[in-house]
């Protein structure tokens, strides 16, 4: 599949692992942390203006609403660049905001078939719905912003065939750390993961969301899910534009093939400090617990809110427990204010936060001190990722979250 759309986008009938291509892209994104570097190049390209005002697009996230004096200064930046070159989709705090990797899907900017690039490593996100995407670099970013193409090395893939159906309380999030867990954080490196299998059909988009945004964890270019029927459906119920649908040759060469049995997945967690350290949380149950942060571009959607508010079952936060959620976006934020899943959070003794990564890049908002433990939903748990370089985040599913901040201790969902 991977291939398949570089070539499409390099204008060639095919591309072989390792050739570099020229290919145009489809969107460019960028958020307060990487884009204002991009900015600050983008004179250097002397084109003046981007090369189409409405494939750009800039979300303030990372460190907003602004955190300090020099995050104000990054978001005012890609703010006053916005306005000046008309950028359509900007998406200011608290109008429509959200975390880009949540809120880009929910706009229906991206759609299948797409060639995108992010000054983001989870920018993979989008192979959920039959994108290519993937990060780069703020200078790759600003090139382009200013030509509408940049070049890649076209990457081998690794075929991922799923099959079977979910038990009660595993997700995507168990999935892939399960898969990161088999490959480690190197093994797909410069890689294509792709998503194939009769299991597919039985995953939610929120669980693609998931897995695809944390193919990067595994060391891939990019993830990439077939475009069914649930993939179409979700397109279109988004707004987004005509797919472009690309699918692997029966006949296509892939580096290895790696099958996952959902019947078998058990809720699954990434131990300090790489996402491949995995066990199975009945391994590891009664590890006691500081802070639980229940949000991201990686589970921060209604899904994920939903899962954590049954898994808590109308139960109080543990005591000396601090439990943090963070809607993805300002449209879940509403749903789940509606649904009354905002009052069930705040009643059990949680936090509940606009749209915002925050704690995800210790940026604000749930920094651990010295020697706290955090169960999070978020997708790194590097040294110092969240605090303190002698902190240590457990990396999890909301379902897990959502009972270990109850018990007080890393616990399954029962």
């Amino acid at each position: 599949m991977t291939q398949k759309i570089l070539a499409a986008h390099a204008g060639k009938d095919e591309v072989h692992a390792g050739e570099l291509v020229m290919a145009k892209l489809d969107l460019v994104l960028g958020n307060d942390i990487t884009a204002p570097v991009a900015i600050g190049e983008f004179p250097k390209f002397g084109r003046g203006k981007v090369f189409d005002r409405t494939k750009i697009a800039l979300v303030p996230d990372h460190f907003a609403p602004n955190k300090d004096i020099k995050a104000a200064a990054q978001c005012a930046c890609m703010r006053n660049f916005a306005k000046e070159q008309g950028i359509v989709n900007y998406f200011e705090v608290g109008h429509d905001c959200g975390v880009e990797h949540a809120l880009l899907p929910e706009k229906g900017l991206v759609t299948a078939g797409d060639l995108i690039i992010g000054a983001d490593s989870h920018t993979c996100t989008y192979g959920a719905v039959g994108a290519f995407s993937t990060g780069v670099g703020s200078t790759d970013m600003a090139a382009g912003m200013s030509a509408g193409e940049t070049w890649f090395k076209v990457p081998s893939a690794i075929k991922v065939v799923v099959k079977g159906r979910f038990r009660r309380w595993v997700s995507g999030k168990d999935l892939v750390l399960h898969l990161i867990g088999l490959v480690g954080v190197d093994g797909a490196r410069y890689q294509s993961l792709e998503f194939t299998g009769d299991g597919i059909s039985s995953l939610a988009m929120d669980d693609r969301f998931t897995i695809a945004n944390m193919a990067i964890e595994a060391g891939a270019k990019n993830g990439i899910f077939p475009v069914d029927d649930v993939c179409l459906a979700y397109l279109k119920a988004h707004g987004a534009k005509e797919p472009r649908i690309y699918a692997a040759d029966p006949d296509a060469g892939y580096e290895r093939t790696v099958e996952i049995d959902l019947d078998a997945l058990e809720p699954t967690v990434a131990f300090p400090h790489l996402p491949s350290n995995t066990r199975l949380v009945r391994e590891a149950e009664g590890l006691p617990v500081d802070q639980v942060v229940i949000g991201s571009c990686t589970n921060g959607r209604l899904s994920d809110l939903r899962a954590a508010a049954a898994a808590m079952k109308g139960r109080k936060v543990a005591d000396g427990l601090r439990c943090i959620v963070i809607p993805a976006t300002q449209r879940i934020w509403l749903e789940a204010m509606k649904e009354g899943l905002l009052a069930r959070f705040a009643e059990a003794g949680c936090v509940v936060s606009t749209p915002t990564c925050g704690p995800c890049l210790g940026g604000y908002m749930g920094i651990l001190a010295e020697g706290e433990r955090c169960v999070a939903t978020t997708n790194r748990n590097f040294v110092g990722r969240m605090g303190h370089v002698k902190s240590e985040v457990y990396l999890a599913s909301p379902a897990v979250a959502g009972a270990s901040a109850v018990a007080g201790r890393l616990a399954l969902p029962a």
